[in-house]
């Protein structure tokens, strides 16, 4: 099982030097002059040839990645702004902040977005999937297989300002969406953030209900389970006992995935209820032209997609062993 990480680990730590070289020289080797961007309007031709000599833009590309990749293990201490320690994506061109405390002060909201709405609809999803499958063929199985029909077909854009017109301006019923740290008031943390919650998971939700029905009934054509109920086990146990850990693989994959890409930023959502998560500053990064500030939101979600996946081949080792063993 160790060897087996281990090798998901380096493997992912390639991927990842891989795209830090694309993304570096995207953005970097690009024709437009990036100290421009960040001399700002009132440049000078001194002020330029300073921000060049400093930050290393007279160097050749090559050069300007070796100290950009340093930077990231052992940081810098040549910015305008002060020292950048590790890991060093530099300074934003338009607060001139730090991009990796800006990264850490966007990343609680968005944890906090991701994984309370990955805990609803894994809940809702996989349970109404799980009865739809134990109920097959009755009307239980067929309101839920219609209902996730429909609500999959829906999007956050439009779900979001139907909730908020609903719930928050005609009836009142919630305060306007807002993020409060957990530490401070974790009341008002969750129903600050209660809305976005049920909307993400409303469509997240659908999706998983008929995946995990149609893994569940595909598992229960299996040989094994039809063995052990050939044995005389009851349909439960067969049911939790055998069929449900086969049908944990594709939902695991799916998972992953989606996961990864709620921490890397939800943008849509984030834009919708005005939460200022790191989908949203990378959005903002795009307006002001920000490299440093994208750059450093590119390769953090990059991580944690590798992350997710390491996390998620773990998850396949430890409920199928053919998985580490092949």
């Amino acid at each position: 099982m160790l060897r087996f990480l281990l090798r998901r680990i380096l493997g992912s730590l390639v991927i990842l030097v891989l795209l830090t070289v694309v993304a570096f020289l995207l953005f970097f080797g690009m024709p437009r002059d990036p100290a421009l961007l960040m001399c700002g309007k009132t440049c000078t031709p001194d002020a330029l040839a300073t921000i060049h000599q400093t930050l290393g833009l007279d160097k050749s590309i090559p050069e300007q990645f070796w100290i950009f990749l340093s930077g990231l293990v052992a940081g810098r201490d040549n910015f305008p702004q002060g020292p950048c320690p590790a890991p060093c994506f530099g300074y934003s061109y338009h607060t001139h902040e730090a991009v990796w405390t800006t990264l850490l002060d966007r990343l609680p909201l968005t944890l906090s977005l991701a994984f309370g709405a990955t805990i609803v609809f894994l809940f809702v999803g996989l349970g109404t999937g799980l009865l739809a499958a134990w109920k097959r063929g009755t009307l239980i199985d067929k309101t839920f297989t219609a209902g996730s029909m429909a609500l999959s077909s829906m999007q956050i854009y439009f779900l979001g300002p139907l909730a908020l017109a609903i719930l928050v301006y005609q009836t009142h019923a919630f305060d306007e969406p807002k993020y409060t740290p957990l530490t401070d008031n974790p009341a008002a943390w969750f129903t600050g953030l209660m809305i976005p919650w049920v909307v993400l998971s409303t469509i997240f939700a659908a999706q998983y209900t008929r995946m995990a029905r149609s893994a569940m009934i595909e598992q229960l054509q299996e040989e094994h389970v039809r063995t052990a109920k050939a044995k005389g086990m009851s349909g439960r146990y067969v049911f939790f006992r055998y069929a449900w850990r086969g049908s944990l693989i594709p939902i695991i994959t799916i998972l992953g995935i989606d996961l990864s890409s709620l921490l890397g930023g939800a943008i849509i959502t984030e834009y919708t209820f005005g939460l200022p998560g790191l989908g949203r500053l990378a959005v903002d990064s795009v307006q002001f032209s920000d490299l440093p500030l994208l750059l450093g939101v590119m390769l953090f979600a990059a991580a944690v997609i590798l992350l997710c996946n390491i996390v998620v081949d773990a998850c396949y080792a430890i409920i199928d062993p053919r998985v580490r063993l092949s």
